[in-house]
C-alpha cells in the first residue's frame, strides 16, 4: 500500500498545480430536415487539451476553461455523417451545427437492438475502438477488459495467453452473456465461453459493451451477472492495411495482418484479418499455439446493410488447468503436474502431448433495411460449428472404468495399465435473431425481437493407446452421450420520453428452453443412461426510469428480474427426482452520472438479490453426482464509482472502485470423514449462516495515470487492486486467496506520415514491482480426525515482471 500512498501524494501535487482557464465553447447540433436537436451526440475536442461530452435533451453540449488554441471538434451519431471542424479558441464560442444522415445505413443498427443507449436506465460501459486497439498486444480479450469496473482476471498458464478467464461483480462466465453481433456465444449447455477459441478476436473487435447486473434483453443464456457485447469491424470507407508484430517475455510471439477494401463503388467493402500468437506460458509446459483469421464482406445500401461474416480459431494448449499444488507454491511456483506420470522404471517422467485441441467456426449473415425514417428491421441468420478433444495420459488406470476387459500380456492378466484417451466434442449451433425498431426521434424509441436457436453437441470419449498394446488399430469408444437443445427467445422494450428531463423505460422478454439429453436413472438399483428431458418457460420483465435534470447530469433508476437454467452437468449427473431447479435473480441498479469538459464521475448501488442459487455443497445425490445444489436465499450488493478527470493537458486519471457485499444466507455443506489414517468413514455436513460466496472480492479497484508529454507519446501507469477471495462458501480465511495489487506500465510512440500512415512502437511492462499473486484456485477438503483439512487443491499464480513488445505498421 506504501506504493499506493506515493502515487496519491504525486496527484495531489499535480493538482496544486492545477489552474483553470476562461474560455467557453458552446454548441448546438440538430438534423437537417426538422431541425430538431440530436440528444446524446458524443462531442470531442482534440487540442491543447483532449476533451469529450455528450449533447443534453436539447442538443446542447459546453466544453469549459478552455486555453487558447486552435482545435478539432469530431461529432458523432448513430446515423449521421460524422462532422469534423476545425476551431480556433480566442475567447468564447459559440455554434450551431446541422448533422446529414449518412448516405450508408450504419452497421451500429446490427447491434443496437440490445445494447443500452445513452437515455437507457442502466448500468453499463463501453470501450471504444481506439482504445481496444492501444491494449491489444499479446494477450487475451478477458484482461482487455481489466481496467473496467468489478472485473476479475486470471490466466491458467499466468501470462495472458491460453486459457483465460473473467469475473464481473464475483459472477463467472457461466454467468455472463456474451454476444457477438447479437449472436450468441456462451456454450448452450455449459453457459461458458472459451476465448481460446477466438485467438485475437480483439483485432477484429470494433468496439464492446458490457452492462452489468441484468441488463437489458439479450439473446442467449439468462445474464445473472453481466453482459458482454461485441461488435465486430464496421465500415471503413478508405482503404488500410495493418501489420502487427509482437515478442514478450516467455517466448510470446503475435503476428497479425489486417486489410481492408474501403468502400467500392460506393456500395461495397471487405475486410480480413489473419492471426498468430504463440506462447511457452509461464507455467511449466503450459504451451499455447494459436491461430484466427476473420473475412467480412458487405453491401451498403442508403437504406440497406448486409453483411457476410466469418471468423474462425484453432487452439492447441498443453494443459495447465491442475493448478500448482499449495506445497509447492514456495518452492516451485511453476509447477505444473499436468502430464506427469511414473514410468516403468520408476522415474518421474511427462506426456508431451498432454493437450487440449479445438477449432471453431463462425458464419453470421446479417440484413438491415430501413423502411423509412422511422421503421428499421435486422435480420440475422448464424451457424457455429466447433469441434476437439483433449488427450491425457492415465498412469495405471482401471480397465474397468472404460468398459474394457483386462488384457492378457506375458502370461499376465492386467486389470490396470498405463493408457491414453481422449475426450471429444463435436457440436453444431445454428439459428436466426431479428429485431424491428421504431424511432419517432420524439417521444418513443421501441424495439421489438427475438431468436430462435438449435444447438446439437456430440460428447464422447475414445482410448486410443495402452501400454502393453501400443496404438489401438481400432480406438475403444467407452461413452457417448448426445444433447439437442433448443432456445428462443422474443422482447419488446419501449423508451418513452415524458420530457426533456424524464423518461420511461420498460423491457419484457419470454424465453423458453427445451432440453433432451442422455442422463442417469435409477431402476431396479441400478443407474442406467437413458433419455431425458426438460423445458423451461421463463418471463423476464425490466424497467426504468431516467432523469436528467441539466446538461451533464444523469440519474437512473433500474429493475430486472432474470432466470436461468441449470448447465449440462447438473442435468447429467442427477435423476429427474435430484435435478436442481432453475435459478432467479432480482436485480435493482440505482445510478449517477456527471460529465463536464475536463471530468466525468458515474456512481452506481446495486442490489442483486438471488432465488435458488446454484453452488457447490458437497452433497451427493441418488445417483452419486456431486450436483450444485440450490441455496434459497443469496444476494450481491454493492457501489461502483468511475471518474474520469483531464488534469492537465498532457495528464488524465481514469479510476474505478467497487465496495461490495456477497453473502449467502443460509447453506448445509457436506463432506468426506477420514480417520487419522486417512480411511474414510463416512459423509458428515455443517450449516453456515451469513457467509461470503466463493470468489466475490469485497472490494476490486483499478486506476490508471495517462501522461502525454510531447506529441504521439503515450504513457500509462496502471493499478489493479483486488481484496480477499474465498475458495469455498464457509468464509474461512485458511481457505482463502490473499488480497493483491499489481502494476503495469505501457509506453506507445507513434510516428506518422512516415513512409507509412503510422508506425507504433509498444512496450508493456506487466507487474512492475514483481507482486506474486494468485488470482484463482480450487481446493478440495474433509474432516481429517475432526479437524477440517485441505486434502488437495490447485493454485493459479501469475507470472511476476514479464513484458511485451510490439511494431505496428499502419498503411
Amino acid at each position: 500500500m506504501k506504493k499506493g500512498t506515493v502515487f496519491l501524494l504525486i496527484f495531489l501535487m499535480i493538482c496544486s498545480s492545477f489552474q483553470l482557464t476562461a474560455n467557453e465553447l458552446r454548441g448546438k447540433i440538430m438534423e437537417p430536415e426538422k431541425e430538431e436537436p440530436l440528444p446524446g451526440a458524443n462531442v470531442q475536442l482534440q487540442g491543447p487539451r483532449n476533451l469529450a461530452v455528450a449533447t443534453n435533451r436539447d442538443g446542447i453540449f459546453a466544453f469549459k476553461n478552455l486555453p487558447e488554441g486552435k482545435y478539432t471538434l469530431r461529432i458523432t451519431y448513430v446515423g449521421f455523417e460524422t462532422l469534423v471542424r476545425e476551431i480556433e479558441v480566442l475567447n468564447d464560442v459559440e455554434l450551431n451545427f446541422l448533422m446529414e444522415r449518412v448516405s450508408h445505413m450504419a452497421d451500429e443498427v446490427l447491434v443496437s437492438a440490445i445494447r443500452a443507449g445513452s437515455e437507457t436506465p442502466a448500468t453499463f460501459t463501453n470501450m471504444e475502438r481506439e482504445e481496444i486497439d492501444r491494449k491489444n498486444i499479446g494477450v487475451d480479450l478477458p484482461f482487455l477488459l481489466d481496467q473496467t469496473p468489478s472485473v476479475v482476471v486470471n490466466s491458467d498458464a499466468g501470462a495472458g495467453v491460453g486459457y483465460t478467464g473473467l469475473t464481473i461483480r464475483g459472477s463467472d462466465i457461466t454467468r455472463i452473456n456474451v454476444t457477438i453481433n447479437g449472436i450468441p456465444v456462451n456454450d448452450s449447455e455449459s453457459h461458458g465461453v472459451f476465448w481460446v477459441n477466438m485467438p485475437d478476436i480483439a483485432a477484429s473487435t470494433e468496439n464492446i459493451q458490457i452492462q452489468r447486473g441484468v441488463g437489458t434483453s439479450s439473446h442467449g443464456a439468462g445474464a445473472f451477472g453481466a453482459t458482454i457485447n461485441l461488435q465486430t469491424n464496421t465500415l471503413n470507407k478508405d482503404f488500410y492495411a495493418e501489420l502487427d508484430n509482437g515478442f514478450g517475455s516467455f517466448n510470446t510471439w503475435r503476428h497479425s495482418l489486417k486489410i481492408g477494401s474501403g468502400l467500392i463503388n460506393d456500395r461495397w467493402s471487405f475486410d480480413g484479418r489473419l492471426s498468430f500468437i504463440n506462447s511457452d506460458g509461464y507455467i511449466d509446459r503450459a504451451s499455447s499455439d494459436l491461430w484466427s483469421y476473420y473475412v467480412s464482406g458487405a453491401y451498403h445500401g442508403e437504406n440497406s446493410l448486409v453483411r457476410l461474416v466469418h471468423f474462425a480459431g484453432n487452439e492447441k494448449t498443453y494443459q495447465a488447468w491442475y493448478g500448482v499444488p499449495s506445497d509447492s507454491l514456495e518452492t516451485n511456483r511453476t509447477y505444473n503436474p499436468g502430464g506427469e506420470y511414473v514410468n516403468p522404471e520408476g522415474e518421474i517422467a511427462y506426456y508431451d502431448n498432454e493437450t487440449d485441441n479445438y477449432q471453431q467456426d463462425h458464419f453470421q449473415l446479417h440484413a438491415s433495411r430501413q423502411f423509412n425514417p422511422n421503421w428499421t428491421g435486422n435480420l440475422s441468420l448464424h451457424y457455429t460449428y466447433g469441434r476437439g478433444y483433449y488427450e491425457q495420459f492415465r498412469n495405471n488406470d482401471r480397465l474397468s472404468n472404460y468398459g474394457m476387459e483386462p488384457i492378457i500380456f506375458e502370461n499376465d492378466t492386467l486389470e490396470r495399465t498405463d493408457l491414453v484417451r481422449r475426450r471429444w466434442l463435436d457440436n453444431h449451433f445454428y439459428g436466426t435473431t431479428f429485431s424491428l425498431i421504431y424511432d419517432d426521434f420524439s417521444r418513443w424509441n421501441v424495439t421489438m425481437g427475438g431468436a430462435f436457436n438449435i444447438y446439437n453437441g456430440d460428447h464422447f470419449g475414445e482410448v486410443i493407446w495402452t501400454r502393453p498394446t501400443g496404438n489401438l488399430e481400432d480406438v475403444h469408444r467407452y461413452y457417448e452421450n448426445d444433447a439437442v437443445k433448443t432456445e428462443a427467445n422474443f422482447y419488446t422494450k419501449a423508451q418513452y420520453r415524458l420530457s426533456n428531463k424524464w423518461s420511461l423505460f420498460g423491457d419484457v422478454q419470454y424465453r423458453y428452453i427445451g432440453y433432451e439429453f442422455e442422463g442417469p436413472e435409477i431402476s431396479d438399483g441400478d443407474v442406467l443412461d437413458l433419455p431425458q428431458e426438460a423445458t423451461y418457460n421463463f418471463i423476464n420483465p425490466k424497467a426504468g426510469i431516467n432523469f436528467q435534470p441539466s446538461s451533464g447530469h444523469r440519474f437512473y433508476l433500474f429493475y430486472g428480474m432474470s432466470n436461468r437454467e441449470p448447465v449440462r452437468r447438473d442435468f447429467r449427473d442427477s435423476s429427474p427426482e435430484s435435478r436442481p431447479l432453475h435459478e432467479s435473480l432480482h436485480n435493482v441498479e440505482l445510478g449517477y452520472e456527471l460529465r463536464k469538459n475536463n471530468f466525468s464521475l458515474g456512481a452506481n448501488t446495486y442490489m442483486m438479490y438471488y432465488r435458488n442459487q446454484l453452488v457447490l455443497t458437497g452433497e451427493i445425490n441418488d445417483v452419486g453426482g456431486f450436483t450444485r445444489t440450490n441455496i434459497p436465499t443469496s444476494y450481491r450488493s454493492g457501489i461502483e464509482l468511475q471518474k474520469n478527470w483531464q488534469l492537465l493537458d498532457w495528464l488524465k486519471w481514469r479510476s474505478n472502485f467497487t465496495f461490495s457485499k456477497n453473502i449467502i444466507e443460509e447453506f448445509e455443506e457436506f463432506y468426506d470423514v477420514y480417520d487419522g489414517d486417512f480411511n474414510w468413514i463416512g459423509m458428515d455436513s455443517r450449516t453456515y449462516e451469513n457467509t461470503p460466496i466463493a470468489f466475490s472480492p469485497d472490494i476490486i479497484a483499478g486506476t490508471s495515470l495517462i501522461f502525454e508529454p510531447i506529441e504521439n507519446l503515450w504513457i500509462e501507469v496502471i493499478g489493479k487492486y483486488v481484496g480477499r477471495q474465498y475458495l469455498d462458501n464457509t468464509g474461512s480465511e485458511d481457505r482463502s486467496l490473499d488480497p493483491y495489487f499489481v502494476n503495469d506500465l505501457l509506453i506507445q510512440y507513434s510516428l506518422k506520415d512516415l513512409f507509412f500512415r503510422e508506425i507504433r512502437f509498444s512496450f508493456k511492462l506487466n507487474n512492475l514491482f514483481d507482486e506474486k499473486y494468485v488470482p484463482n484456485a480450487w481446493i478440495y477438503k474433509g474432516l481429517v480426525d475432526n479437524e477440517m483439512m485441505v486434502l488437495a487443491d490447485g493454485y493459479f499464480p501469475q507470472a511476476g515482471r514479464n513484458f511485451m513488445l510490439s511494431l505496428s505498421l499502419r498503411f
